[in-house]
């Protein structure tokens, strides 16, 4: 087996991105918050490349398509723990982003050992909860970093963190049940 061929690439970014969620995660707890900021942007900027390799080279595989969100959570857990941790976002929020990853992930697990292959798919919801909860963790960090933006605008970003990841979730269980039911129809 060859480890290191082009269409490998993607593969490959998405376990480096993996391998940052330790020193970010360090980085957080130890209170250095513009090192671990910068971090988090390199593994979002890797994310975004990674991406657009696999789509613009057909650099896509099944392995590459479960690397992917599999870097995406561990990322989100992460920091959403580590900034927990700190008191910077409320318990109850960091419960509904952990409670909607562990609905997806258990979805989709149970999909794979009782229906068939799972093909991660993001749904539309999915991307903006990802989008607003960047945005949400970025608002979080520049606070402490730089004392900016305004605190209304971290709380309204939260709001809509909360409310986009109960949509997501759901969105989630619906399609997956639906793809569940015509997969059982058609056996």
């Amino acid at each position: 087996m060859q480890l290191f061929r082009l269409a490998y690439i993607p593969n490959w970014i998405c376990v480096i991105r993996i391998l940052l969620v330790v020193p970010i995660v360090w980085l957080l707890v130890s209170k250095r918050y513009e090192l671990a900021l910068l971090l988090i942007i390199l593994a979002g900027v890797s994310d975004g490349i990674d991406g657009l390799l696999a789509r613009r080279f057909a650099w896509t595989s099944r392995v590459g398509g479960l690397l992917d969100p599999l870097a995406d959570k561990l990322l989100f857990v992460a920091v959403f723990a580590s900034l927990t941790w700190d008191d910077l976002i409320p318990v109850w929020l960091f419960a509904v982003v952990i409670g909607r990853d562990i609905i997806i992930v258990s979805g989709a697990l149970a999909y794979e050992y009782l229906i068939g292959p799972v093909e991660p798919k993001p749904t539309k919801a999915s991307k903006i909860n990802t989008g607003l909860a960047l945005v949400y963790l970025f608002f979080v960090m520049s606070w402490q970093i730089y004392g900016w933006p305004p605190a209304v605008s971290i709380t309204i970003a939260g709001a809509g963190v909360f409310v986009v990841s109960l949509v997501s979730g759901m969105d989630y269980v619906l399609t997956w049940s639906r793809l569940a039911l015509n997969a059982h129809a058609s056996s």
